[in-house]
């Protein structure tokens, strides 16, 4: 980041601007305010996608649920390619045209779905849209790493907040148009998500190409020592990149992070597949709740990611958020295990819990996995390793409901206690390999320092 830009020099004070006034004035200045709106609109229109593109597929191009569910699941696996593909391209190319061409793709590709009726048309012009979809956020998390600087954590907390508003909205705006559910309201839909990038692109055509790789600040009682590594003082990312390889898929210990990142983005797969369908299978909770958790889950992290950002910046802070969600997680799933016992309302109260700590664990993920991926990364490959580092949550896309619907809701309460005890397990291997590697102490409190206030 420039260090005469606006958005670099004024630190929030702790307690200070709400939510509002740091998406006014958002770390980067003028880049990121307008990148976060951006954000938001291209959020407007997936979340117009997500309410209504199986209805769309059944009965406008009437689909059947087997070719719907090959179609999405092809789809998933090409996104996942889209991560390493845009930074490979970013370690070659500026961020933002690229980011624009997503944009611009993600449209013409939309436009192909109104147009197309049958499956194999069908096929290559949805999976080259998601494969877009992870390609642009691949190359937002680039922007926000460049323009927002040390106070990366901050502007990730907006665009969750940002993008969690539009995809609300998007939503909203959908629930309307199935309400009609006519064909020619389904396809305003699809059509709204398409001009969604339209706009985007052009709001991020109004910004200027942010300067290279930020420079990376050690934050852990005090700046790394030369030679810290045999000293014992804290060592990060940038002090080892001269004995780093350059690139991700040679980096060992960078792959095994990436690896463990996939179950401890499994939150995910909770929320909007494991919740929705034990409820609905295996308890006696009223049916109304499922929509409650959407609700609950997206307002939780529209008004707490900023304040759970500031408690999880930097390598010691990021390192204990990932004990912190296997905690998390391990009491959601004991909490889905118990669901099955008593009346209605009962199950319906222990359900709500699950889904409050499931979000408070995606809260924590959410920080720590951004924060991570960036201080492990080499400076002078950053690009590259990012897009590594996101294919874990298109894998999780993938693999994870299939894991839930085929093994953990098979097994009964049973296998979310599996679940969760194996994720926390996990979480421990995950938070004490990436301690040695940034050269971090583990204070026993560190957990404890992260609560949500």
């Amino acid at each position: 980041m420039r260090r005469g830009e606006k958005g670099g020099r004024a630190r929030a004070p702790e307690g200070g601007p709400g939510l509002l006034a740091q998406l006014h004035n958002p770390p980067g200045g003028r880049n990121a305010r307008i990148m976060l709106l951006a954000l938001a609109v291209d959020r407007t229109g997936s979340g117009l996608w997500a309410a209504s593109s199986v209805l769309y597929l059944t009965f406008v191009t009437h689909l059947s649920a087997q070719q719907i569910g090959v179609l999405l699941g092809v789809a998933g696996v090409a996104g996942i390619a889209g991560s390493p593909l845009a930074g490979r391209l970013a370690g070659r190319f500026p961020v933002r045209p690229l980011l624009i061409g997503c944009h611009l793709l993600r449209l013409v590709t939309l436009g192909l779905v109104l147009v197309c009726t049958g499956f194999d048309a069908l096929l290559p012009v949805v999976a080259v849209t998601y494969l877009g979809d992870r390609a642009a956020k691949t190359l937002e998390m680039l922007f926000a790493t460049r323009v927002a600087g040390e106070r990366r954590a901050a502007y990730q907390a907006l665009s969750r907040s940002a993008a969690n508003a539009g995809y609300g909205v998007g939503a909203g705006i959908a629930a309307i148009g199935l309400a009609v559910g006519t064909t020619g309201a389904y396809r305003a839909l699809i059509l709204g998500n398409a001009l969604s990038f339209l706009v985007a692109a052009v709001l991020v055509w109004r910004t200027s190409e942010p300067g290279g790789s930020a420079v990376e600040v050690a934050r852990a009682g005090g700046a790394a020592r030369a030679g810290g590594a045999e000293s014992g003082a804290p060592v990060f990312a940038g002090e080892r990149d001269s004995v780093r390889p350059s690139s991700p898929w040679r980096d060992r210990g960078y792959l095994r992070f990436v690896l463990l990142d996939i179950p401890m983005n499994l939150d995910d797969s909770v929320l909007a597949v494991g919740l929705p369908l034990w409820l609905v299978n295996r308890t006696s909770a009223p049916h109304a709740l499922v929509p409650v958790f959407l609700v609950l889950n997206t307002v939780m992290v529209v008004v707490l990611q900023l304040s759970v950002s500031k408690r999880a910046e930097g390598p010691r802070r990021a390192t204990g958020a990932v004990l912190l969600y296997g905690v998390l997680m391990f009491a959601g799933c004991g909490f889905l295990a118990t669901a099955t016992r008593g009346g209605s309302w009962v199950a319906g109260a222990v359900l709500l819990a699950a889904a409050l700590l499931v979000t408070l664990a995606e809260l924590m993920r959410s920080v720590s996995s951004w924060e991570l991926a960036v201080l492990l990364a080499p400076r002078d490959a950053r690009a590259a390793y990012l897009g590594v580092a996101g294919m874990s949550q298109s894998i999780q896309k993938s693999a994870g409901p299939p894991l839930l619907t085929g093994v953990v809701m098979v097994a009964g309460p049973a296998g979310w206690l599996v679940l969760g005890t194996v994720v926390a397990g996990l979480a421990v291997v995950q938070r004490r390999a990436c301690a040695h590697r940034l050269g971090v102490g583990s204070p026993p409190a560190e957990a404890a320092a992260l609560t949500v206030r």
